[in-house]
């Protein structure tokens, strides 16, 4: 049976591909320090024989005893407020937690797939966005904690494939969706549900005329997948070329829930990008894949999620507190 280490595993996307994973046959080891990820998320797997959970920093000395044949780096925070609250932590596990974890697979002989984002690419300069274009980031602006934390990611990453040989892939992650999102952590599919179950109006930052690119969250994990058992070591954007602008976006979600919120307008952030669309002809003619699941449909079975969920999370303003990780 193949092993497989999975950071970020109590995370929204770490949770699916723990799921994914057991169900291919592998022995599953999650390992996740819980400042984002929530053990709700995977507490269906404890009672299996082939699931075991290490609540761990990877931006500490990471030991995993025995064989390993594969590791996925997916411990990050993913949302702007997260890591505009925890700037310094987002930094270190893409450095130090990827720099432990590459040093792991060395030392196992395992392939390792780290998580990088479309965020690379900054505010692009050209669209939709291909592998080989170098971005348009801000190094030293807010949302650099995040954006050079994956292009150092990337770089190291490559750098332990080049220089030891080590067997390395990197998937560039577009904007995923789906159940198991937490509610209130600043992506636009949370916020938008959220406020549209809480009868509050929809908040926009910007013109609402800034694009994006919704892939469920299902597609997302199949592609993962397909790279991390493929022999491409360059990086793959995995993401839903179907692109729609922000404000279409929040009129699809009243639609969807029923409700009748006006929409309302903030300034844009800081290097928020204005666009934001793949080009997945690598991910077509190298894995073969493509998404399958069309918005109408990925978003109903997430508004479901949301739906179901307890009044009080719903009600609950900040999902996260900090303080105990903030040293």
């Amino acid at each position: 049976m193949k092993r497989i280490l999975i950071t970020g595993a109590a995370g929204f996307l770490g949770s699916h591909l723990c799921d994914r994973f057991i169900k291919e046959g592998f022995h599953v080891i999650g390992m996740d320090n819980l400042i984002t990820g929530d053990l709700k998320n995977i507490e269906h797997l404890f009672k299996l024989e082939h699931f075991e959970f290490y609540h761990h920093d990877v931006s500490k000395f990471v030991h995993v005893p025995g064989e390993l044949d594969y590791i996925l780096h997916f411990a990050s925070p993913a949302s702007p407020i997260d890591y505009l609250k925890i700037p310094i932590q987002t930094l270190k596990v893409g450095s130090l937690g990827t720099h432990n974890l590459l040093g792991l697979a060395r030392n196992k002989n395992a392939r390792i797939l780290i998580a990088s984002t479309s965020e690379v690419y900054g505010d692009p300069l050209i669209h939709p966005q291909t592998e080989d274009y170098f971005g348009n980031v801000n190094t030293i602006g807010p949302r650099g904690v995040y954006d050079e934390a994956k292009r150092f990611q990337e770089s190291i990453t490559m750098a332990y494939h080049r220089f030891h040989g080590l067997e390395t892939r990197i998937v560039r992650i577009f904007n995923t969706y789906g159940p198991r999102m937490r509610l209130n952590d600043g992506r636009v599919i949370p916020a938008f549900i959220g406020q549209a179950l809480r009868g509050e109006d929809l908040t926009i930052f910007g013109d609402g005329m800034q694009t994006r690119s919704f892939c469920y969250v299902d597609d997302q994990v199949e592609g993962i997948y397909r790279l991390l058992l493929s022999d491409y070591v360059y990086p793959v954007n995995i993401g839903n070329p179907d692109e729609i602008t922000i404000k279409d976006f929040a009129e699809e979600i009243i639609k969807l829930t029923g409700t009748n919120q006006k929409i309302v307008y903030h300034p844009l952030p800081e290097n928020d990008p204005l666009q934001r669309q793949p080009d997945t002809t690598k991910a077509r003619e190298i894995l073969g894949w493509e998404a399958k699941v069309n918005r109408a449909d990925g978003m109903k079975l997430t508004y479901e999620y949301f739906k179901a969920l307890p009044r009080e999370e719903l009600l609950r303003e900040a999902h996260k507190d900090f303080k105990d990780f903030i040293k």
